[in-house]
Formats: structure tokens, C-alpha cells, sequence
């Protein structure tokens, strides 16, 4: 074997190891969220974490399954079980793909505890549908609850810029990156901004390089996108 084929197949050999570590501790922490229902059969909370940790799987079948159960025995105990694990599902159905769905639950939460952390899933949800001005609102809506949260400002930069509402776009991503300076993904986005509004950009875009490399790489299209549209805009002056 020669000296390249034998380095495939030890990074394969690599890749198969790191695949077996990670399949074996998550083994061991399914195993230990299950115990933890049966040694703790009436904290909801066992059934939230075991739900979570199954959308990290990918699992959303049993996780909405095991959901549902949980709201169907701790439902009428306590409105802090009942709102946690309405959550949780909306959350799954998030994480699936089923927008609408989460919405309806999320929905159900606004006058309650969890009211901003649902107004942010019903932005985030509302941003996955592409209906980014229901976005704007439940993101504003957020935002005055908690105005110097940086996820909360992303999400309300993100959602202005994809309406094109530059100006009022970086004046949000202003905000997270007082707070994260060294966000790739804001610093990427706020450079998208600036080449728009005619800004001085490539600092942002240096940080995003060096901060989130695969952001970087991925937002190139846009990146083009956006050229193609300043030069159109110049050409009409």
C-alpha cells in the first residue's frame, strides 16, 4: 500500500473512531436521562431533558411522542410544568421542520412566564417560513424585554435586512456586536450591510474570516448577490 492510501485509510480509521466516541456517549446519556424518569417519575423535568436531548438526535418522532405524554401527566399539576413542556414541543416540532406546528404551540405560551423565550422561537419560526415581517414584530417584541440580548437583536437584524430595511438593519447588528464583537456570523452579516449603505466593510469581513471560517465561505453567494445588486443600483444613478 502506498504512503497516500495508507493516509486515507487512517483518517478514515480516525473519522470511524471519533463516530464510535460519539455514539457511545450518547448512548450513555440516553441511558441516563431514562433512568432519570424512572428514579424521578414526577418531575417533568426528566421528560423535558430526555425530549431535548432526542431533537439532538434527530429523533423527533419519539421526542414528540414522549412530549405529549409528559403534557398528558403534568399538564393539570402545575403551570410551570404545563408551559416548560409546551415549550419543549414546540421546540420539536421546530427542530423538525414543522413551522406551523411550533408556531401553534409557542402561540399558547404568550401570556405566560415563558413569554420572550416563546415571542423568540415564534421570530425564529416565523423567519424559517420566510414571512420575515411576522418575524420583525414577535422579534421587536422580545426585544423589549430583554433590549440588549444579542440573539434577540440578530434576529431582529437578520429578519430587517432579509425585508431590505438596511439602515435599521445595522443599527441592530450594531448591537450584537457590542455585546459579541467577535461574532462571525454578525460581523459577516453587518458586512453585507455596509457594502449596501456604501461603509467602510472589510473589517467586518476580516473578523468573520478569522471567527466563523465556514460562515464566511457560505455566505459567498450572497456576497456576490449583493455586488451584482450595488452595481446595479450604481448604474442607475
Amino acid at each position: 500500500m502506498d504512503q497516500k492510501s495508507e493516509e486515507i485509510k487512517e483518517k478514515q480509521q480516525a473519522v470511524e473512531k471519533k463516530r464510535e466516541e460519539q455514539q457511545k456517549k450518547a448512548d450513555e446519556t440516553l441511558h441516563k436521562l431514562v433512568e432519570d424518569i424512572d428514579n424521578h417519575p414526577d418531575d417533568y423535568r426528566t421528560y423535558y431533558d430526555l425530549g431535548s436531548f432526542l431533537v439532538q438526535l434527530h429523533n423527533y418522532t419519539q421526542a414528540e411522542e414522549l412530549m405529549m405524554k409528559a403534557l398528558g401527566l403534568f399538564a393539570d399539576r402545575s403551570k410551570k410544568a404545563k408551559e416548560t413542556l409546551v415549550y419543549g414541543l414546540g421546540n420539536v416540532y421546530y427542530a423538525a421542520g414543522e413551522y406551523d406546528k411550533a408556531i401553534e404551540q409557542f402561540n399558547n405560551l404568550s401570556d405566560g412566564d415563558m413569554k420572550t423565550d416563546a415571542y423568540i422561537m415564534l421570530a425564529q419560526s416565523y423567519m424559517a417560513k420566510e414571512d420575515y415581517k411576522k418575524a420583525v414584530v414577535f422579534a421587536l417584541t422580545a426585544q423589549g424585554f430583554r433590549r440588549q440580548d444579542p440573539e434577540i437583536n440578530y434576529l431582529l437584524a437578520s429578519s430587517l435586512l432579509a425585508l431590505g430595511n438596511f439602515s435599521e438593519a445595522a443599527e441592530f447588528y450594531d448591537k450584537v456586536l457590542q455585546a459579541k464583537p467577535k461574532d462571525g456570523k454578525a460581523n459577516f452579516d453587518r458586512g453585507i450591510v455596509a457594502m449596501v449603505l456604501e461603509e467602510d466593510f472589510n473589517q467586518y469581513f476580516e473578523v468573520a474570516k478569522r471567527e466563523d471560517p465556514k460562515y464566511f465561505e457560505k455566505g459567498q453567494k450572497r456576497l456576490a448577490d449583493i455586488e451584482k445588486f450595488i452595481q446595479v443600483k450604481n448604474g442607475k444613478k
